[in-house]
């Protein structure tokens, strides 16, 4: 009899069927194996099977022998086990800067790092369409583009927008291309932001990467190495307020001592939480002083105040005179 086409690929379909159709819950008995075998023209024996499993084994496979009533086989621990898939698939969904039709192709290639069985599982996880998302399609693709940049060592050029009443996209300064040295890219409050220098500013700046549209390599080196160099980027996050820039300043602060949870979550596990009295406590923090930094602190209403420095004290003073004004 001949041999079909397909008899090379036997042990690549079989160990598909593993990781596809087993589990600890969902075992396969070299019978099953030989009929799925089969529907792709391919002969085979129980004992060329037991052959096959033990070469899937020595390749790295963690394949695992039931006995019963029946015996049976699984893949027992994989690359990425449940709760992790979970993770990643929650991490996805929730992202805005992930637009909903990439989130859906995403989480279905997620869904194939699991059996066919934890894939319904994780089905179940997803709520997506009533999330917000972004509207720029391209911006999971400038992310690479940025990185590629960034490795290269070479500026990018790109236009960038805003949206405006009716939704529609508003080009800044009347459409100019932007050619920026990129440096980083970074996560903050739920969007996807890049750190780059702007050489006609002489200075550091933020871009919103949905809102970058494109993007492409530009044959100059970066520029602004230097200046990037001053950067400690394990904690710039924890100094600038959503991503706006501002003069750095070491802000002493008095919080109530049920804010320290918050604290924790802004400035990190590190900060040093000195007792004032019985029922608050104060800390030392240096931070870009911008509108989103007073606007952090308006958050938490009469619970926070700034103690130093003065100039400080003024700004928020001013800025809670001109919100009070709209109300009288």
């Amino acid at each position: 009899m001949a041999r079909s086409a397909n008899q090379k690929l036997k042990l690549l379909y079989l160990m598909q069927m593993l990781l596809e159709r087993s589990d600890e819950n969902h075992t396969l008995t070299v019978q099953e194996m030989i009929g799925e075998l089969a529907k792709h023209d391919i002969a085979a024996e129980r004992k060329s099977i037991y052959g096959d499993l033990e070469s899937l084994r020595l390749f790295g496979l963690d394949i695992v022998q039931t006995k019963g009533k029946t015996t049976g086989y699984y893949i027992a621990s994989r690359d990425f086990e449940l709760p992790e898939l979970k993770l990643l698939v929650d991490s996805v969904q929730s992202s805005k800067f992930i637009t909903h039709k990439k989130t859906l192709a995403l989480i279905k290639k997620i869904e194939g790092l699991a059996s066919v069985y934890d894939a319904q599982l994780l089905q179940r996880q997803v709520y997506v369409r009533n999330r917000v998302k972004s509207m720029n399609e391209s911006v999971y693709y400038n992310v690479d583009e940025i990185s590629n940049a960034i490795s290269s060592d070479r500026m990018i050029r790109f236009r960038y927008f805003e949206l405006d009443i009716s939704k529609r996209r508003r080009y800044r300064h009347d459409g100019a291309v932007y050619e920026i040295s990129p440096f980083a890219l970074m996560w903050d409050d739920e969007n996807y932001y890049m750190l780059g220098y702007d050489a006609g500013a002489a200075k550091m700046k933020h871009y919103r990467v949905d809102k970058m549209v494109g993007i492409e390599a530009a044959e100059s080196g970066r520029l602004g190495k230097e200046c990037f160099a001053d950067i400690d980027m394990s904690s710039y996050s924890t100094q600038v307020f959503g991503m706006f820039t501002g003069s750095e300043q070491k802000v002493k602060l008095r919080f109530s001592n049920q804010l320290v949870g918050a604290v924790i979550d802004r400035f990190g596990k590190e900060i040093m939480l000195i007792p004032d009295g019985d029922e608050h406590f104060t800390v030392s923090v240096d931070v870009a002083v911008s509108p989103q930094f007073y606007a952090w602190l308006f958050g938490f209403g009469t619970a926070v105040e700034i103690l130093s420095p003065e100039s400080a004290r003024r700004e928020i003073r001013l800025r809670a005179a001109e919100v009070a004004e709209l109300y009288f």
